[in-house]
C-alpha cells in the first residue's frame, strides 16, 4: 500500500490556564473579592487535524474456462468435453489450486439432431502471476478448443475494511506528528490524546482522472485492469492532545 501525507491544516493551541483568565471576574462590584475555593487549572490542549490517503490493489481474480462439443452421438460429445475438462482440472491441481477455489458446472442438451455438451470451470486466483501462467498454458495446449474469459479483479470485504482502517490510522499518526512539532516549537511537551474524531472518509475505485475507464475492458492489459480495480481510501481526523509543561532535567549531585 502507498499513502500520501496530507497538506498542513489549521492548528489551534491553548497554553494559558483558564483560571488565570478568570481572576478579574472574581471581584464583586463595590467591595473586595469574595473568598472562594480556587478552581484547579484547566488542562492545556493542542487541537490539530490530520489526513491521509492509502491505496490497495485487488486481492482476487476470477477466470472462467469453457469447453464444449456438438456431436451426432451423445457419448461422443461427452467424451470430447470430459477429455479436455480432465486436462484443465489436472493442470490446476498440479499448480496447487485448492478445491474450494475451483467450481465445475456441466450442461448437456439436445440441439436439433445433435447433442451439445458444455463444461465451465470457474477459478478464483490469489496469485496473479500464477493465473497468467495457467491461462497461457491452456491456450497453448488446447488452442481454440478452449475459451478463457478475461480476468475479473475484485476485493474481498476484509481487504476493503483493512484499507479503511489503515487510512484512519495514518491520518491519526499524521495529526500526532503535527502536534508534536507544534509543542516542540513552543517549548512544551505533548501529552496523551483527549479526543480523536474521524470527520470524513472517502473511497473510490481506479484513478479519478483516468480516461481509460471509457475503453472496452477487452482492450485493456492485465496491469491496466489491476490499476482500474485498485481502491483508494482517504480519511480526515480531528484530534485534541493534552499539553504539558517542559520537563526539567533533575540535577545529579
Amino acid at each position: 500500500m502507498s499513502w500520501q501525507q496530507a497538506p498542513p491544516s489549521r492548528v489551534f493551541v491553548e497554553l494559558v490556564p483558564w483560571a488565570e483568565r478568570g481572576r478579574e471576574r472574581s471581584a464583586v462590584s463595590g467591595g473586595d473579592a469574595l473568598p472562594s475555593a480556587q478552581a484547579p487549572p484547566a488542562a492545556r490542549e493542542v487541537h490539530v487535524g490530520g489526513a491521509a490517503q492509502v491505496s490497495g490493489g485487488p486481492d482476487r481474480a476470477q477466470v472462467t474456462v469453457r469447453v464444449g462439443s456438438t456431436k451426432g452421438a451423445a457419448a461422443e460429445a461427452q467424451r470430447s468435453v470430459c477429455r479436455r475438462l480432465d486436462y484443465v482440472t489436472q493442470r490446476l491441481q498440479l499448480q496447487g489450486l485448492q478445491a474450494e477455489n475451483v467450481t465445475v458446472t456441466k450442461d448437456f442438451r439436445r440441439v436439433e439432431k445433435a447433442y451439445h455438451m458444455e463444461a465451465e470451470v470457474c477459478i478464483t486466483f490469489t496469485e496473479f502471476g500464477k493465473m497468467q501462467n495457467i491461462c497461457n498454458l491452456l491456450v497453448e495446449k488446447l488452442d481454440s478448443s478452449v475459451i478463457i474469459s478475461q480476468p475479473q479483479f475484485y476485493h474481498t470485504p476484509g481487504s476493503i475494511e483493512n484499507l479503511r482502517r489503515q487510512a484512519c490510522l495514518v491520518a491519526v499518526e499524521n495529526a500526532r506528528r503535527k502536534a508534536q512539532e507544534v509543542c516542540n516549537l513552543v517549548g512544551q511537551t505533548l501529552g496523551k490524546p483527549l479526543l480523536i474524531k474521524e470527520e470524513e472518509t472517502k473511497e473510490w475505485e481506479g484513478q479519478e482522472d483516468d480516461h481509460q475507464s471509457s475503453r472496452l475492458l477487452s482492450s485493456l492489459t492485465v496491469q491496466q485492469k489491476i490499476k482500474n480495480a485498485t481502491i483508494h481510501a482517504s480519511s480526515k481526523v480531528f484530534v485534541n492532545f493534552e499539553v504539558k509543561g517542559k520537563e526539567k532535567k533533575k540535577k545529579h549531585l
